[in-house]
This record gives structure tokens, C-alpha cells and sequence, in this order.
């Protein structure tokens, strides 16, 4: 609760820095420029980034052993997107998924674990397309990406090794932890089965939060190039894997404002181009919502039901 609390005030405490210093405006200016057409777009971006999303959780789930219909993880993944997009955090959405998908499938810990490794999969994933792209366009962490290359090389050669030295035999904790975390990652998502669908599905969803991400730089008036514009929302796209967020807003404003700036544009450009984002993923989430609703309203109807029959 402290830890969550403190997220929330840290995600506070950053737009209240911006505000100080760019005033309101940044954030409100866009807002006034999103129109019809730009709301169809974000909910056909949105529909296929929660369906790429949902059948990597369905597949991920499966080498797990814990069945997941792609029809069920796709409404599930729409609550977990709307909940993600209003609650502080930005994950709540997320752990409610896991659990619920755990007691239905009789198993909250794989139901969990699946989820943590979609998840973590999806991150991977986007970090490296991250390196690739930021080294591929002109950007302010360009000079740094060499090192940041080699020490995920370092991480991913340690995890490697870590997994080889694993034990087949040994009763400690941390023995039985790693040998469990070496068979998820094995089953759930390097299976033959598996794989590909993750890695696709990744990076469809990646391409489809940078295509929003543009979309909201052109509605809040950015006219530079793609060229240009790419490796800054990439940046406010990476930044929102920070917890200190409320209702996915700070960091994502915080980083977005100082990559525009470094590049030459304006740090007010770049909070109302993460700020049109915010508000188009709120759009596309509102099927999440519905979803939702329907499931307030089945539950008490269900219940009367089952009272009239008894």
C-alpha cells in the first residue's frame, strides 16, 4: 500500500513540476484538436494491439497448461487496458486479469505467471526494437546506445548462464524457484508452438503504440518529419514502463517534454503529444469499460436467477 501510494505521488509530483513550468496549456491545446477521425483511428489501432495482446497472453498461457480461449482473453485484455488507463499505477488492470484468469482455470499462481511473462516478453521485445530504431534514427541517446546494447548483452548472457547452471536435483527455495522460472520461460515461451506467435504479436503491438503515439504528435500539431518524430515518442512510449504514473500520466509527459526540447522542438509540444496520447488510449480503452458493465450487470441477474430456481 506504501509503495503504491508512493508511485501515485511521484507520478503526481512530476506533473505538478511540469505544470509548474510550462503552465496548462501544453496539456489542454491538443485536446481541442481531437476530432472524429482521429478517435476511429485510435480505436482501430487499439482493437488490434488488445487482440495482438490477447493471443499473445492465450499462447503464453497455454505452454503454461492453463487453457485460455482467444474470445475470453480479448475481453479480459480490454477490462485489464480501460483499468490500466484510469487507475493509478497502471497495472492494476493487468493483476486483475491474472488473478481472474487464475481462479477460473483452477490455478492462481499459473494464471498469474502467465501474464508476468507475456508481459515481460512484450517488454523485451519492445527494448529491442527500441535499440534498433533509436540507432536507425538521429536522437538524443544516441551517444549512448553502445552501452546500453552491451549491458543487455551482459544480462542476457548472464540469465543464459544462470539457467544452465541451474541444478536438476537440489530442495533448496532457490533451487526449486529457478527450476520453475527456467521451465516457464521454456514452455510458455520458447516452445516451438509458441515463439513465433510471441514474437509477433510483440511487435505488432509495439508498431501499433508508435502509431498512435505519432497520431497524437500530428493532432497536437508537431509537422516534423516521421524520421524525427519516431525515436521521440519511442522514448515517452519506453518511459511509461516507470510505476510512478497516475492513470499512465507522468513520466510518459515528463520524458516526452524533455526529448522534444533535446531535439530541437519544444518541451510544450512534447507534453501535448503525450497528452493526446493519454487521452486516445483512454478512447480506445472505452470497449474495456463495456466489458466491464456487462459483467456488473450478468452478475446480479445470474444471482436472481439461481434464486428463483432453488
Amino acid at each position: 500500500m506504501v509503495w503504491a501510494w508512493a508511485r501515485a505521488l511521484g507520478g503526481i509530483g512530476l506533473l505538478g513540476v511540469l505544470l509548474w513550468q510550462l503552465g496548462s496549456g501544453p496539456f489542454l491545446s491538443g485536446l481541442a484538436l481531437i476530432d472524429g477521425r482521429v478517435v476511429a483511428a485510435a480505436l482501430a489501432i487499439g482493437a488490434l494491439t488488445t487482440v495482438c495482446g490477447a493471443w499473445r497472453w492465450s499462447l503464453v498461457a497455454g505452454g503454461l497448461g492453463v487453457r485460455l480461449p482467444l474470445g475470453t482473453a480479448v475481453a479480459h485484455c480490454y477490462r485489464a487496458v480501460f483499468l490500466n488507463a484510469t487507475l493509478p499505477g497502471g497495472v492494476l488492470g493487468d493483476v486483475h486479469r491474472a488473478v481472474r484468469h487464475g481462479r477460473d482455470a483452477g490455478d492462481v499462481g499459473r494464471g498469474v505467471r502467465a501474464v508476468v511473462w507475456e508481459r515481460g516478453a512484450g517488454q523485451v521485445v519492445q527494448v529491442l526494437l527500441a535499440l534498433v530504431l533509436l540507432a536507425a534514427f538521429p536522437s538524443p541517446v544516441r551517444p549512448y546506445l553502445p552501452v546500453a546494447a552491451l549491458v543487455l548483452v551482459a544480462v542476457g548472457l548472464g540469465a543464459a548462464l544462470l539457467a544452465r547452471a541451474v541444478p536438476d536435483a537440489g530442495r533448496s527455495r532457490w533451487a526449486r524457484a529457478a527450476r520453475a522460472v527456467v521451465a516457464d520461460v521454456r514452455a510458455g515461451l520458447l516452445a516451438r508452438r509458441t515463439w513465433l506467435g510471441v514474437l509477433l504479436a510483440s511487435a505488432v503491438m509495439v508498431a501499433g503504440h508508435l502509431a498512435t503515439f505519432l497520431l497524437a504528435a500530428r493532432t497536437a500539431g508537431a509537422t516534423a518529419p516521421l524520421s524525427r518524430l519516431l525515436p521521440l515518442t519511442l522514448l515517452a512510449l519506453l518511459a511509461m514502463g516507470l510505476p510512478l504514473n497516475v492513470a499512465g500520466f507522468g513520466p510518459r509527459e515528463g520524458v516526452a517534454a524533455w526529448a522534444f526540447g533535446a531535439a530541437g522542438l519544444t518541451a510544450a509540444q512534447g507534453v501535448a503529444t503525450a497528452t493526446v496520447y493519454g487521452a486516445l488510449v483512454l478512447v480506445a480503452s472505452l470497449p474495456g469499460a463495456v466489458v466491464l458493465l456487462g459483467r456488473r450487470i450478468r452478475a446480479p441477474l445470474a444471482r436472481r436467477e439461481t434464486a428463483v430456481r432453488g
